[in-house]
């Protein structure tokens, strides 16, 4: 995929996130408040999720991995399929854009393959290189979103390390909208996960990097 140009995108669009007014929602309230969302959503739910590393201490595969243990991290990643179907089943349709930049992170290499199994249970996901979205990255890297066709739209919140901060809740139509266009755009212009992961992932070796220390 060649690079994203202004006339197919305009970058204002995220720059627009940053500076519209939000209700700040620590995760505590964050987390209940989307599921809420998400349950009684109709359509689609759209997520852009640029970041090339999280801190996801809550999640076992993710301390395997961070550990050094990257065989135990593929076992608990497929001990998660059964259970993933029950986050998509009667649900609204999800769709994800995962912009992902090469060569992959230790920490892409290992959500690429639990994004394959949530592609296996019903979510809808398509990658878009990193090198297609620098035009739309003037003002900083593009944001964490998850977007509602009824125009709510959060933006994720993670401090330097990755960690989860919570979320703004946007309800302005002016950069809902926009951006909800955008996702989609992305989206249309990205490659299924499925024949990424399997060219690009899959015959990967264990990703290197010395054992963390979870916070």
């Amino acid at each position: 995929m060649g690079p994203i140009t202004d006339d197919q995108l305009d970058h204002r669009v995220f720059q627009r996130v940053r500076d519209v007014d939000a209700v700040v929602l620590p995760p505590e309230v964050y987390g209940p408040e989307f599921r809420r969302a998400y349950e009684s959503a109709e359509g689609v739910v759209w997520k852009l999720e640029r970041a090339q590393h999280f801190h996801e201490p809550y999640e076992p595969s993710w301390e395997a991995m961070a550990a050094g243990d990257w065989d135990r991290s593929l076992l608990l990643i497929d001990d998660l399929r059964g259970s993933l179907t029950a986050d998509y089943a009667g649900y609204a349709e999800f769709r994800r854009v995962r912009v992902v930049d090469a060569p992959l992170t230790p920490y892409m290499q290992w959500e690429l393959h639990v994004l394959a199994a949530r592609a296996e249970a019903g979510e809808q996901a398509r990658v878009v290189p990193a090198s297609a979205v620098r035009a739309l990255e003037r003002s900083g890297p593009l944001p964490e979103l998850l977007v509602f066709e009824s125009g709510l739209m959060y933006e994720v919140l993670y401090d330097g390390s990755g960690a989860h901060l919570g979320g703004r809740r946007v309800t302005d139509p002016d950069a809902v909208e926009p951006c909800l266009a955008a996702v989609v755009a992305l989206y249309e212009r990205g490659e299924d996960l499925g024949a990424y992961f399997r060219r690009e992932v899959l015959p990967l070796p264990a990703p290197r990097q010395r054992p963390l220390r979870s916070a």
